[in-house]
């Protein structure tokens, strides 16, 4: 056993129930915010919504921080029934459209809040999206080819270029209370796109020419599904682990917060256009 990834396992075990203790005080600081009140019904109801896609993004992230696995190559480190690759490729897709969830609504609400097209048919947008990733995340994980791991990690990265750029058009048109989430956001954002296209992307791409070069024979998705419902292979090597520690590190602590923190952003009806004040002066 490699003390290096047993301590890494430990220290994602711990954040997750620090997280699992943020989102519980999120709930309470939502329930409790008084100008809750002053938000249209409507609204509010999406926050809500935000807020137990929020729950369940860092419940199955915890699930995954307390079982880690490397999907394709079938290796975990716990050996349980619910290491299996079938079990933890399906929370982590309910988890990941939870999370897309999230950026959509609030997106869609700051868009109608100032009158930004390009925000809203971006938010409109983004769910679709990653429906689609998701497909071709499950054909990787039951064929083995890593094909579909580049694809779904492509489109992953464009919707974060789409976020960005809604987030820059947004950007003038709201309050400076408003400006700092969007700041926020918009370094995330960039550090995401930055993670996706440097190192993320290119590794998956990397994996799938060397299985090409080799001849590796895929599985079919019939056996790939028998497959990924087999016991997983407990393995502690950290070459095996070194390239799926970084991604894993910031997918279960920085994704997380930033879930957590997405229901509690200022509402829309904070935001003020321009052009608004502008009519206002002029009446």
């Amino acid at each position: 056993m490699d003390i290096s990834v047993e301590f890494w396992w430990l220290f994602l075990s711990a954040v997750s129930v620090i997280n699992i203790i943020a989102w519980i005080t999120s709930v309470y600081i939502f329930t409790g915010n008084k100008r809750n009140k002053k938000v249209k019904p409507n609204i509010l109801a999406m926050r809500q919504v935000m807020l137990w896609c929020s729950g369940i993004y860092v419940a199955v992230c915890a699930f995954r921080s307390f079982l880690p696995r490397i999907d394709l190559e079938r290796i975990c480190l716990v050996d349980s029934v619910l290491s299996n690759m079938f079990i933890g490729r399906s929370a982590a897709t309910v988890a990941e459209i939870a999370f897309i969830v999230q950026c959509a609504i609030l997106l869609h609400e700051a868009g109608r809040g100032v009158g930004d097209r390009l925000a809203i048919a971006i938010s409109l947008s983004l769910i679709p999206i990653i429906v689609i990733a998701e497909g071709f995340s499950w054909h990787a994980m039951l064929t083995t080819n890593y094909l579909g791991s580049v694809i779904e990690e492509s489109l992953w990265a464009i919707s974060g270029i789409l976020m960005l750029i809604s987030f820059l058009s947004l950007w003038p048109h709201v309050k400076n209370r408003h400006k700092t989430f969007l700041n926020s956001m918009i370094m995330f954002t960039v550090g995401f796109i930055v993670f996706m296209l440097a190192v993320d992307v290119p590794m998956y791409i990397t994996r799938w020419t060397a299985d090409t070069a080799a001849g590796v024979q895929y599985l079919s998705l019939t056996n790939g599904v028998v497959d990924s419902l087999q016991a997983c292979t407990v393995n502690f090597n950290r070459d095996i682990w070194s390239e799926e520690i970084p991604w894993m590190t910031l997918y279960f602590t920085g994704a997380v917060w930033v879930s957590i923190a997405l229901p509690l952003a200022p509402n829309y009806k904070d935001v003020i256009k321009k052009s608004s004040r502008k009519s206002a002066k002029l009446k």
